[in-house]
């Protein structure tokens, strides 16, 4: 009789035994757009999808300034393909930054940061914003300290990265999040691929854009619009902004600023380095004078003519290159 009431008990505790939880997938698959190239990613910080949710969170709190008034996100607006919309940004106590916020859109890519190329790395560079006067006006370590004893902080940096909250950890979660923020899925991009079409205006604008006469291209190329080349495009013809020679301290650098993407260019204005141009009408017409003959100004800012027409065209190819499913995206959203 004992033997029997065991084997009824044993019956009924694997009848009733609840299956195992399912093992979270922590895996975060980056996407990569039709002719871009695999990112070099740290091995120290590759992808997963507890680092890029903290980095997110990270991204738009604002105790990681001074005074708690801003957050990256204050700077690099999700709606302007995470730029700013004023020449430049305001940060702590209202002082004003340095020069324009530049859209942090396929930064997994860019080999170098800032737009003097002073910062070689994404984790480096997210020191710079943090420790700026005139942005976060903090230190990184004061920043780690405002948030560590979070509850949601200290569990997701122990699953991020097994540590807790730190310097270490705040500045490989905010690149991770960067990373993640691909653009690469424009009406161009869906042309090219043979599932969209573009107007005869549009047409004519690539046509001039990627014509000899314009050398809109020769910079602006690749996948990405840019070959992040240093550049003089005589928008002065004197700097107080030295550029990458601040830099390098090479003369012959003065003047000289990052090639920026074209991608999504249509909501990253204001242009140039200082925010000095309003609109895409304006920066054709900047290159169409042939710059201010700067000594180090680009061989390839030498003038040309457009009529009306044209530089319409023109325009409406630029706006081509934007990526409403990027700048609408609630994954890159608080």
């Amino acid at each position: 009789m004992k033997f029997y009431s065991l084997l009824f008990l044993s019956l009924i505790l694997f009848s009733c035994k609840r299956e195992k939880d399912p093992v979270f997938d922590d895996t975060y698959v980056l996407t990569i757009p039709a002719g871009f190239t695999n990112p070099t990613i740290p091995a120290d910080n590759q992808l997963t999808k507890t680092r890029v949710e903290l980095g997110k969170a990270l991204f738009f709190e604002t105790r990681l300034s001074v005074d708690n008034s801003i957050s990256c996100a204050s700077c690099h607006l999700p709606a302007q393909a995470f730029s700013d919309i004023t020449p430049l940004s305001v940060g702590v106590e209202g002082r004003l930054g340095f020069r324009n916020s530049p859209s942090l859109a396929n930064v997994a890519w860019m080999p170098l940061f800032m737009k003097d190329g002073g910062v070689p790395s994404l984790e480096l560079q997210v020191l710079a914003p943090i420790a700026d006067h005139n942005e976060m006006a903090n230190s990184i370590v004061a920043a780690a300290d405002a948030i560590k004893n979070d509850t949601y902080y200290k569990n997701m940096a122990l699953r991020a990265y097994n540590r807790e909250m730190d310097p270490y950890v705040l500045v490989r979660a905010l690149s991770a999040f960067e990373r993640s923020l691909v653009s690469g899925n424009s009406r161009y991009d869906q042309y090219l691929q043979g599932t969209a079409t573009l107007t005869a205006e549009e047409l004519h604008g690539r046509d001039l854009f990627f014509s000899d006469s314009l050398h809109c291209a020769d910079c602006h190329s690749g996948p990405l619009f840019s070959d992040f080349s240093f550049q003089c495009n005589g928008l002065y013809t004197h700097y107080a902004d030295t550029g990458r020679a601040r830099v390098t301290l090479i003369w012959s650098d003065r003047g000289k600023f990052k090639v920026p993407s074209l991608r999504n260019v249509e909501y990253t204005a204001p242009y140039m380095f200082d925010g000095s141009k309003a609109t895409l009408e304006d920066v054709i017409d900047h290159y169409a004078s042939g710059g201010q003959g700067y000594e180090n100004q680009s061989p390839l800012v030498a003038g040309f003519t457009l009529s009306a027409q044209d530089k319409s065209d023109l325009v409406a190819f630029l706006k081509t290159l934007t990526d409403h499913e990027f700048l609408n995206n609630p994954a890159f959203r608080p």
